[in-house]
């Protein structure tokens, strides 16, 4: 559970174009909002990647398959351990961030995803855990990055590298 001293954190994702600003629900996903903390603090997001953009529906990144020099396929890895889904009734919509997950509701881990989009369909179904509340030109401008099919016949890995340089925790504007 978050500490009073925590709980006014906000997260800041720095990326090649430019700087997003999260604030966090720990009211309705208290250990997700505390699991990707955990990973910022150690630096589990630093030199990863959005490796899928669909754009009008989400970024997703997180994934340390995405980091210079890693041999697994990008959108597969994971921190070692999965998190409990916190499904609730946060609406998925433009600026939401929400946690990746496989068929498994039990299946996240450190994957995550800003939603461009309406993607309602996704309400109660995928653990969301925040909101963009600065940096929406930054999310468009990566929404907007020309795509190529990774593989598997979805058009959605980006021709241009979109780097997560840092991710990091910070006190929340008063």
């Amino acid at each position: 559970m978050s500490t009073p001293s925590t709980a006014n954190e906000q997260a800041v994702i720095s990326t090649s174009y430019g700087d997003m600003t999260i604030s966090f629900w720990p009211d309705v996903a208290p250990q997700t909002v505390e699991n990707f903390k955990k990973l910022t603090r150690e630096g589990f997001y630093d030199g990863t990647a959005f490796h899928r953009i669909m754009k009008g529906f989400m970024i997703q990144g997180g994934c340390p398959n995405t980091k210079a020099g890693a041999g697994s396929i990008p959108g597969t890895g994971d921190p070692g351990y999965k998190v409990k889904a916190e499904f609730n009734a946060k609406p998925h919509v433009r600026g939401v961030i929400s946690m990746a997950r496989s068929q498994h509701p039990d299946s996240a881990g450190c994957q995550f995803f800003i939603v461009h989009g309406d993607a309602r369909f996704l309400d109660r179904q995928y653990t969301a855990f925040g909101e963009l509340v600065e940096g929406d030109d930054v999310l468009e401008k990566i929404a907007n990055v020309p795509t190529k099919s990774g593989g598997g016949g979805e058009k959605s890995t980006p021709i241009d590298r979109v780097e997560v340089q840092s991710v990091k925790i910070i006190a929340a504007a008063a």
